[in-house]
């Protein structure tokens, strides 16, 4: 299993609130998101992981550059119109084996993670035609969430609109196999413009995916979410 990471965004909501640390550098508890979620695809059991990071400022290439990592780490530096356009140039990178994807704002625990990869792993079992698992959770934290709608075999049935009746949003976190690539250049000829149109054009094609509940993740979109984001890890510790 590879990890894929998307942080090439423009980070443009912090900016705007006064944060000029690109976002991926943006310390949660004092770690860079970015730096976080390497090392929860290490802590995970990835063999690997790719990054990719826009080429609008140097500091988080050089960042990755310059540290020494507990995983191997391909880095790619481009900058993309979307997640969906990440994810593809990272194909390269991640078509051999089965991966795990982040995007890097998301704030979620190591357990979460592992419970996470629990599930896949017998979700993929279970059923050979699954194609990839996609982290759910009922807390809902994002602007503009992602509904997934499953049915009784957790397979996901509807994505988006389409699922509003649904209490379940997409935490931020899959678990894929390499051939959801092969529809790239229909998602391309499409003009999608997304990650999440990208998961409902593999559901049309009948890939199989399926979802997996995880407990409560935070999105670091805006500058108090910082904060949240570091509440929710302090809550979660005094837990145990």
């Amino acid at each position: 299993m590879k990890a894929g990471i998307i942080a090439a965004g423009q980070g443009t909501r912090l900016a705007a609130g006064g944060i000029k640390t690109p976002k991926p550098l943006v310390a949660i508890n004092g770690e860079p998101m970015i730096a976080r979620m390497i090392r929860m695809a290490a802590e995970s059991g990835a063999s690997s992981a790719a990054c990719i990071v826009n080429d609008l400022t140097a500091d988080v290439a050089e960042f990755l550059d310059n540290q020494t990592w507990p995983v191997a780490l391909e880095t790619v530096v481009r900058t993309t119109p979307n997640s969906m356009e990440s994810l593809f140039h990272l194909a390269p990178l991640l078509r051999d084996e089965p991966f795990l994807m982040f995007t890097v704002d998301a704030v979620f625990e190591l357990a979460a993670l592992k419970a996470f990869l629990s599930q896949s792993r017998m979700l993929v079992e279970k059923f050979p035609k699954a194609r990839g698992v996609l982290a759910l959770t009922d807390h809902v934290d994002d602007e503009k969430p992602l509904w997934a709608l499953t049915d009784a075999n957790r397979q996901i049935v509807a994505l988006g609109d389409d699922a509003l009746t649904s209490s379940t949003v997409t935490a931020g976190f899959y678990y894929f196999d390499p051939s959801v690539f092969d529809l790239i250049a229909t998602a391309r000829k499409r003009k999608l413009s997304a990650l999440r149109q990208f998961l409902g054009l593999l559901i049309e094609n009948d890939y199989f995916l399926y979802g997996a509940m995880v407990s409560k993740t935070v999105d670091v979109d805006y500058p108090e979410d910082i904060a949240k984001a570091e509440a929710f890890l302090g809550e979660r510790r005094h837990e145990f």
